[in-house]
């Protein structure tokens, strides 16, 4: 079965939707969710979305604060052009429904999370991503050029490949003519032909046991552009959040937003003692990457599992107020915030690296465009700057839509891309190869690619990951597809690439820590 459009938008995160309502006026756009629009890395987001908008803060100072924390890997003036246009944004999506919190005065009740100096993260109480996503959900549900296609599965991206052709890595000339897309619900695939494409998968969170990602962050993005020959890069840099409530048997795990320290919430260790100022004179407002190896390292010294964030000193009303959703959590396993100690440990967050894309959104791949999580701009550097990504999410957005509408003139469909192959495969005679290699792919993850790293443990992990991946080829080809199989795939994929690129970064630099090399390259300074 064929199907033509004009833009084919994979996934229904912030990035995914926005695009999708800034490209539908031009044409027919079809936007594919492997679950629903509502299941996404945006809808989980509570901090908030950061952006200058009122003095003492300024441009200065949101980019020197983005510089800092990407420890001098973020490309300087990607950041000076997402912080200047983040305000316009910020307005669109206000026009299109979105409430922020604020004051009396009517203006904005703005938060302050680790790294930044002012109060810029603009948020809707501790649930922002759930209304940004709710309110783009409601939009792209009403316009009459957008098809939304969910319990869809992008299987892989369409370039000359699929007509005969060779295709290389790093050649100026690869085009993306679409994708191969597998109903869910029938099992059949659909070919899916578009002039334009715009990959906006989410993360990689599920690389990991603990993630406060849901189960769609799989990499089907990252893994998909990597097979078409595509550009990722920085792979190595994953964000751990240092607070997801300790709640063991619980996926994904419940986030604790860095806002809560921002308020003036302390971490401490069990025996109430802070901590923090050991690390950094930042204290439990230190950017994320300092503030998740202080936990693990306090964590491993005295043997714990967990150590305990403290926000009972601080106002029980105003507290409440503002971070509704963690009191009701708390509440439902018996922590009263008011009150009580959260017990907190580190999850798997965030990717910084991703598909290589420009100042557009463009990928390596013409007629590939990129944006939200699954992306790398250069913004983030070697570690996030905290509420960065939401902003960034839809600043690129519009960037990308910008450019396809400029150039879907010039572009025509592939019409001599042949169906699926089926040939050769059955069903798969049991489920437990699969889930016994993706349990196996997150232990390796999770005990040798985590918050820090040496040269054995990269080894070890690579060397055991290759076993799974012959493992797991093999079962694709002789196999039926089936969600679970792919997303697999795609997490050995992703998996491969976070270990080589992690091998392959010989200092200890933003979110990446190896011990044999405690050092940065330029700046003798060790954490």
């Amino acid at each position: 079965m064929k199907k033509e459009v004009d833009f084919l938008v994979i996934g229904s995160g912030s990035a995914g939707l926005s695009f999708a309502l800034k490209v539908a006026d031009h044409g027919k756009v079809c936007v594919i969710s492997k679950t629903t629009i509502e299941e996404t890395n945006t809808q989980l987001a509570q901090g908030g979305i950061a952006a200058v908008t009122y003095e003492p803060d300024s441009y200065e100072k949101h980019i020197e604060d983005t510089l800092i924390a990407g420890d001098g890997l973020c490309d300087e003036e990607v950041v000076r052009n997402l912080v200047r246009d983040a305000p316009a944004q910020i307005e669109e999506l206000i026009r299109w429904g979105a409430q922020f919190d604020k004051k009396s005065n009517g203006e904005f009740d703005l938060a302050r999370e680790g790294g930044h100096s002012e109060k810029r993260i603009l948020h809707h109480k501790d649930n922002t991503g759930f209304e940004i996503q709710k309110i783009l959900s409601e939009q792209v549900s009403r316009h009459k050029n957008i098809e939304i296609l969910e319990n869809h599965f992008a299987v892989d991206l369409i370039t000359q490949h699929h007509l005969g052709m060779l295709v290389k890595r790093y050649n100026q000339n690869i085009r993306c003519f679409g994708a191969y897309v597998l109903d869910l619900k029938t099992d059949q695939v659909i070919t899916l032909l578009a002039k334009t494409t715009m990959i906006a998968t989410g993360g990689v969170g599920n690389l990991y046991h603990t993630t406060t990602n849901p189960p769609v962050a799989t990499g089907d993005g990252i893994a998909m552009v990597y097979r078409a020959k595509g550009i990722i890069e920085n792979m190595e840099f994953v964000q751990f959040h240092p607070t997801s409530l300790y709640n063991p048997g619980e996926r994904p795990s419940f986030l604790i937003s860095e806002a809560l320290r921002g308020f003036g919430a302390v971490l401490e260790t069990q025996d109430g003692k802070e901590f923090m100022d050991r690390y950094d004179k930042r204290k439990s407002l230190a950017p994320r990457d300092i503030v998740a190896r202080a936990i693990d390292n306090e964590m491993k010294s005295r043997g714990d599992d967990y150590v305990f964030l403290d926000a009972s000193h601080l106002d029980q009303e105003e507290l409440v107020s503002h971070f509704p959703n963690i009191h009701e959590k708390c509440l439902s396993i018996g922590i009263d915030i008011t009150k009580d100690k959260i017990p907190v440990v580190p999850a798997a967050h965030y990717m910084c690296g991703g598909i290589k894309v420009d100042e557009h959104g463009a990928t390596w791949i013409r007629q590939l465009y990129a944006a939200g999580e699954t992306s790398s701009t250069g913004l983030h550097g070697a570690n996030r700057l905290a509420s960065n990504s939401l902003i960034e999410a839809i600043v690129y957005a519009d960037r990308s839509a910008r450019s396809a509408i400029n150039e879907a003139s010039k572009l025509s469909i592939q019409d001599k891309v042949p169906d699926w192959d089926y040939a050769g495969t059955s069903h798969p005679e049991e489920m437990i190869l699969i889930t016994q290699n993706f349990k196996e792919m997150q232990q390796i993850m999770s005990n040798y690619v985590g918050i820090v790293r040496s040269d054995l443990r990269l080894n070890r992990a690579l060397n055991r990951l290759e076993i799974i991946y012959r493992e797991t080829e093999t079962l694709y080809r002789k196999s039926t597809l089936s969600k679970s199989l792919c997303e697999l795939r795609n997490l050995i994929t992703a998996s491969y690439l976070t270990i080589k690129m992690a091998q392959d970064r010989k200092e200890s630099r933003g979110l990446h820590y190896n011990l044999d090399y405690p050092y940065k390259k330029d700046l003798n300074n060790v954490f």
